[in-house]
């Protein structure tokens, strides 16, 4: 959902004023909605009561899946806008609110996609009453936030699942299905800049995926971290590199950018089983291992001969080193299959696959890459610049503007 213009209707939080009543544009009315407790279960085969905080960009898309699943009842959708909650409400056929706290008591299960500064309140207020809740990333603002949603979802019993959703990329599934010890890790998620989720920086909004996965990946604590990034349109960093060393010896180097002219999101792998590579626009896994022949006996090249050494440029990928590329399942979408996974998990009591401790830990992880980079030293000193938005001052241009005609004869 993106930052509302400050003083637009938009920009009234979801939140509650306690100075004010529930007037305004939406009366409360709980004789309209079921008031069945989520105690009762969901036996007999009932629909699960939900809806979705939060129906901007990405929230609207959280409503129209939500809508089409035969075992949900969506009952509402809430924005601080309510002629958005309304557009959004006519075209699901639900209820429109421009709060949240009508549905307290009235879902089993709600799926908030508010900017990240609302995420610890909303999904507080649900959890505590044993309401389920799906987060979007990044689970809180900070870390202490995430480990009370934590222990309110344990006492209430409620399920919490935070939305990093490429865990629920085909390719990513792919991998994981396979035994791989990550040695060195190098990501890269780039995209163009869009206007929103400007209350946070590119580390909150798109690193952070990338912490998931590599923490995923990798077990065990994280002994060294560095990174530098810049603000280059303002406020939050826009840029940034990252580079993480793990107590097991496995490094992963990790860029992020909010500023890209071309979307770029991969991850590559090298590891003592091979290598993986990951296109997550695509969908597409390119795994590289050694043949049983070289496993065996080993390949030295100074020893060869000059006439293999020349048939070796042909014979490396197939019979020297062996290679499987697959595409993802492309019937489905991820955003499909995490709310899918969601909803599965509440009405079966199970565990979601990525739990608040993820959300929690990722957020850990990405709060050490900003200590970081918020401490660079762009000189070398402590007297010098310091941090993303103090960059040294430019010697000068790169390159001179070109003129309507030189534009035109290149």
């Amino acid at each position: 959902m993106a930052t509302p213009t400050p003083g637009s209707t938009a920009a009234r939080s979801p939140l509650t004023n306690p100075d004010e009543g529930y007037g305004g544009t939406i009366p409360l009315r709980p004789e309209t909605l079921d008031a069945r407790p989520f105690q009762e279960g969901l036996s007999g085969g009932r629909r699960l009561r939900m809806a979705v905080v939060g129906v901007g960009h990405l929230g609207r898309h959280h409503a129209r899946h939500l809508k089409s699943f035969a075992d949900v009842d969506l009952v509402g959708v809430v924005d601080a806008s309510m002629p958005q909650a309304e557009t959004i409400a006519r075209q699901r056929g639900t209820k429109a609110y421009d709060r949240f706290e009508p549905l307290l008591g009235h879902v089993d299960a709600v799926s908030i996609v508010t900017p990240t500064s609302f995420h610890h309140h909303v999904a507080a207020e649900f959890l505590r009453r044993g309401v389920s809740a799906l987060v979007e990333k990044p689970v809180c603002k900070t870390v202490e936030e995430a480990e009370e949603l934590i222990a309110l979802a344990r006492q209430s019993g409620a399920a919490l699942q935070v939305g990093h959703i490429e865990r629920f990329n085909p390719a990513f599934e792919e991998l994981v299905k396979r035994p791989i010890t990550p040695k060195f890790i190098e990501s890269e998620r780039h995209g163009p800049f869009t206007g929103r989720s400007t209350d946070i920086g590119a580390v909150l909004d798109l690193m952070i995926h990338d912490l998931d996965l590599i923490m995923t990946l990798v077990p065990g604590p994280v002994r060294e971290v560095s990174a530098v990034g810049a603000a280059v349109l303002g406020g939050h960093e826009d840029m940034v590199n990252a580079r993480l060393v793990f107590e097991s010896g496995c490094v992963a180097h990790i860029t992020a950018s909010r500023i890209s002219a071309r979307p770029k999101r991969r991850l590559r792998i090298w590891a003592p089983e091979g290598y993986a590579g990951i296109d997550f626009v695509s969908r597409r896994v390119h795994f590289v291992q050694v043949s049983d022949e070289v496993r065996r006996q080993g390949l030295r090249v100074e020893r060869m001969d000059q006439a293999a050494r020349n048939r070796l440029k042909d014979e490396v990928f197939g019979r020297h080193l062996e290679v499987l590329s697959i595409d993802g399942d492309r019937n489905g979408d991820q955003l499909t299959a995490e709310l899918r996974h969601f909803v599965d998990c509440v009405r079966d009591g199970r565990t979601p696959r990525v739990t608040g401790e993820a959300g929690r830990d990722a957020l850990a992880m990405a709060h050490r890459v900003l200590d970081s980079l918020r401490a660079h030293q762009w000189e070398g000193r402590p007297d010098g610049s310091i941090g993303p938005n103090k960059m040294p001052k430019p010697e000068g241009k790169l390159f001179d503007t070109p003129g309507a005609n030189q534009s035109e004869a290149a």
